[in-house]
């Protein structure tokens, strides 16, 4: 039976709604707004109850809210948090959250994008030529591994080397369990004598958090200026005029390297997916490419890309603390509220024939506010997306200038749950061989802040 006063939902048991959306998350939403419409409630083991809106009018308010009324850092941390912490931009309110948000803003953009793009365009350079051809390879774990340096190399500002290299492994070894279904769900946090997965993971975490410290005692020893998101860190001061603790650094360095690897890889894969199937788009963005007077095409490329997959499905649930009403529901303090990108981007009503690729709608008509939302909107838009744009950008550009790519399975990919991120269920299976030369080439450069 549902609740009366939340819209209609599937009626199906708990534990089975749970696994439903945990392992056919695409399926099962798309299921859910045809029987019920552009909002539904879904009642699973993460609680509380959640209402997934898809309606552009409903996702305008939901956006819109009063910081005091929807708590979008508390439905982010009840996900996020152990592993992230409780200091990350996206886990707090609020004052908190605009605070940080005006702290955190002026690394991505201006200057500092500048200098990200010179190391995007390294390591995207250095990998793809590492990659296998003329046989099967699963992109996932290759573009995992180029978005994994790129992202701890702009957050630590470490140079390749060993210490890179263990701070990876430590990093990745706690996070992977943190994406766990026994680490996401509370009940599930037990340890039982240190043999569950929930105490694992937190030997993994003080593992990572030990060397973190490390090098943020390293750094303040040195008293080194650089570049990276670290040393901007050491920098601030809180209002009384005290440094950062160790532990609101190591929650807010944690964070970005958790928002800025592995949904980025996931939307590489889907990417190549889809690039692997469509010729007449690779096409067009090699000449475009060739031609060297702009990047129109390619961008908007990747905007149907993001259309086609957004980065994640749905954003983090909002927590109602006042009542509110949303397209004609009243929503009562202990909802959770949710904006699905996915549903809202295949909405014929929005995007006709949504389902077939077209980069021409982004060069006929710009993404809209409402209606385009793989980064969230409002004041919670994601602080990176100008950085991953330029990420996604260049490694598109770099490997259909390098290589000709067909799928390595037939037909579609599923799609399947990969901690936070949605993965090709075969890991973006593709074969690259070497494009031939053409003499037009651009230069490295092209695409930049």
């Amino acid at each position: 039976m549902g609740d009366p006063k939340l819209p209609p939902g599937p009626g199906m048991p708990k534990l089975v709604q749970t696994l439903a959306w945990q392992t056919r998350p695409i399926a099962f939403f798309k299921k859910c707004r045809a029987r019920y419409g552009p909002r539904f409630t879904l009642n699973i083991a993460v609680p509380p109850k959640q209402v997934v809106l898809s309606d552009p009018g409903d996702i305008a308010e939901f956006f819109n809210a009063p910081p005091d009324v929807l708590r979008p850092g508390e439905g982010a941390s009840g996900i996020t948090g152990p592993v992230v912490g409780t200091n990350f931009i996206v886990v707090l309110d609020e004052d908190d959250h605009m605070t940080r948000r005006k702290l955190l803003t002026p690394y991505f953009h201006g200057d500092s994008i500048k200098r990200l793009a010179a190391l995007v365009n390294e390591v995207v350079a250095r990998e793809v030529d590492t990659w296998p051809r003329n046989q099967p390879v699963q992109l996932y774990p290759k573009l995992r591994s180029l978005t994994l340096e790129i992202i701890v190399r702009a957050v630590f500002g470490l140079r390749p080397g060993p210490q890179l290299e263990e701070l990876k492994r430590r990093l990745i070894a706690f996070y992977e369990l943190g994406g766990s279904p026994f680490t996401v769900i509370a009940p599930f946090r037990r340890e039982l004598g240190g043999i569950t997965p929930w105490a694992r993971f937190l030997r993994r975490r003080a593992e990572a958090d030990e060397l973190i410290f490390q090098l943020i005692d390293e750094r303040r020893a040195e008293g080194r200026a650089g570049d990276d998101v670290l040393a901007m860190l050491l920098t601030l001061r809180n209002e009384d005029g005290s440094e950062w603790t160790h532990k609101e650094l190591r929650d807010e360095l944690v964070g970005l390297f958790t928002a800025g690897h592995e949904t980025l890889a996931s939307e590489m894969s889907w990417m190549f997916v889809k690039m692997a199937r469509e010729p007449r788009v690779v096409a067009n963005v090699i000449d475009e490419v060739a031609r060297g007077n702009g990047h129109e095409y390619l961008t908007a490329t990747v905007q149907e890309v993001l259309r086609w997959r957004p980065v994640l499905s749905t954003s983090a649930p909002r927590y109602v603390k006042k009542p509110i009403e949303i397209g004609g529901w009243t929503y009562p303090a202990g909802v959770g509220l949710l904006s699905s990108a996915y549903l809202v981007h295949h909405d014929p009503s929005i995007y006709p024939n949504p389902y077939e690729f077209r980069p021409e709608r982004f060069l006929e008509t710009p993404p809209g506010v409402y209606t385009w939302l793989p980064w969230g909107g409002g004041r919670r838009r994601c602080l990176g997306a100008r950085f991953a744009m330029l990420e996604l950008e260049t490694v598109l550009r770099t490997v259909l200038e390098r290589c000709e790519l067909t799928p390595g399975v037939p037909g579609p990919e599923v799609a399947r749950r990969q901690n936070i991120a949605i993965t090709p269920g075969a890991g973006a299976l593709t074969v690259l061989r070497d494009r031939p030369p053409t003499g037009k080439e651009a230069p490295a450069e092209a695409i930049s802040a």
